[in-house]
């Protein structure tokens, strides 16, 4: 068996007293020497850290305010060009327990992109699975395999991987959005591939349609166009209405308040995005849903197996993960690693927040843990 130098060998063995350890011996002590130069590791030195009771995520709770992410964004606008090289501006969230990488959590990315007036952000595609949301402003078009969706308030966009994609401003005034891919997923596992496209878009694809064709195909409620069906990996609805998700909140606590069932919990209403055409998630790698809380009710606190980005799209509150709290405005984002207990109380009223509620949009590494069945959650009793 090849040997390396112990006091060069990454593996590094500590002989400790212990109950739950081997006593302690000169004998001991040459036997993980013996394994830091065969480069093995005994589980009964790591178990505790391999095999802990519960997850213990390398995350942890932060929260971003959207004034400074839109300040900095803005002066990113006025300095770095769009264009091969960098090909986007997008600016990511770096957990602070992650040394320093662009991740918002172990597997999920979020960023501000910013597109200044009549900017292009050239075609490129990738294998890991994204989307847009955008808490503010319209006037840029997505186009995703040549088709242009518009992009509204309130409007979420998801993008299978490898599907051509490029954005263009129309508007006079620049415009933000967040980006959320499944890059630190990817990279980790080693699984990414990307593609540089075209240089430029066509003048039909510069056009500015009120609905994509990807809208009238699928954008019709409990309908599927027949000719499309078994086409596409991934949802091939490339934009879920503003309008359409704010009435599906609001019937759900018009219900409550009638008496019949529809909400999460009391005052709590909750949905998900799904592909049209399956009914499961949006994305083969992330989960994204829409919550609106009712003024003056507190959620019960939650926990999941993966983590997850959550950004407030309208009211206010007070955010609880684990031992942070925060108070949060439009457009904040806060982290939720795995297993940390999320509790929200919404302090929304009619001066900030048009349904008068704190609305949130969540996403999630949800279906990675639920294909591997590694998929848990618990909802603590609540005490009022």
């Amino acid at each position: 068996m090849p040997h390396v130098n112990a006091d060069r060998s990454p593996v590094k063995i500590a002989a400790v007293d212990r109950p739950d350890q081997p006593a302690l011996s000169p004998e001991l002590e040459d036997l993980y020497r013996g394994f830091e130069e065969a480069l093995l590791v005994p589980l009964w030195t790591e178990i505790g850290d391999l095999m802990p009771p519960h997850p213990r995520s390398s995350a942890q709770p932060y929260r971003w305010e959207w004034s400074t992410l839109l300040r900095l964004a803005g002066r990113a606008g006025e300095l770095v060009p769009v264009g091969r090289g960098g090909e986007r501006r997008a600016i990511a969230l770096a957990n602070p327990s992650l040394g320093g990488k662009p991740y918002a959590t172990p597997t999920l990315w979020a960023a501000i992109q910013y597109l200044m007036p009549g900017e292009d952000a050239p075609e490129h595609r990738h294998s890991q699975n994204a989307f847009r949301f955008v808490v503010e402003g319209e006037g840029v078009w997505t186009v995703v395999e040549r088709d242009p969706v518009p992009m509204r308030r309130g409007d979420f966009l998801p993008q299978p991987g490898l599907h051509w994609h490029a954005h263009h401003n129309a508007a006079d005034t620049p415009m933000a959005w967040i980006d959320g891919l499944d890059i630190p997923f990817q990279y980790e596992i080693e699984a990414q591939f990307f593609d540089f496209g075209r240089d430029t878009l066509t003048e039909e694809e510069h056009a500015t349609p009120g609905r994509s064709r990807s809208q009238r195909l699928w954008g019709h409620p409990g309908l599927a166009p027949v000719s499309q069906l078994g086409r596409h990996q991934g949802t091939p609805l490339l934009c879920y209405r503003w309008t359409d998700t704010d009435a599906a909140l609001a019937d759900q606590l018009a219900l409550e308040r009638e008496g019949h069932a529809g909400t999460v919990e009391p005052g709590h209403a909750l949905v998900r995005y799904v592909d049209p055409a399956t009914a499961g998630d949006v994305l083969p790698t992330i989960r994204a849903q829409f919550h609106r809380i009712t003024a003056g009710v507190e959620t019960a606190p939650h926990r999941e197996t993966g983590s997850s980005v959550y950004q407030v799209f309208d009211g206010s509150g007070r955010i609880t993960v684990g031992d942070r709290s925060w108070s949060v405005t439009r457009g904040d984002l806060f982290v939720v690693p795995s297993w940390q207990p999320l509790s929200i109380r919404s302090e929304a009223s009619a001066s900030d927040s048009d349904s008068g509620a704190l609305d949130l949009f969540q996403f999630s590494d949800a279906p990675i843990f639920t294909k591997l069945d590694l998929y848990r959650d618990h909802t603590e009793k609540s005490s009022r």
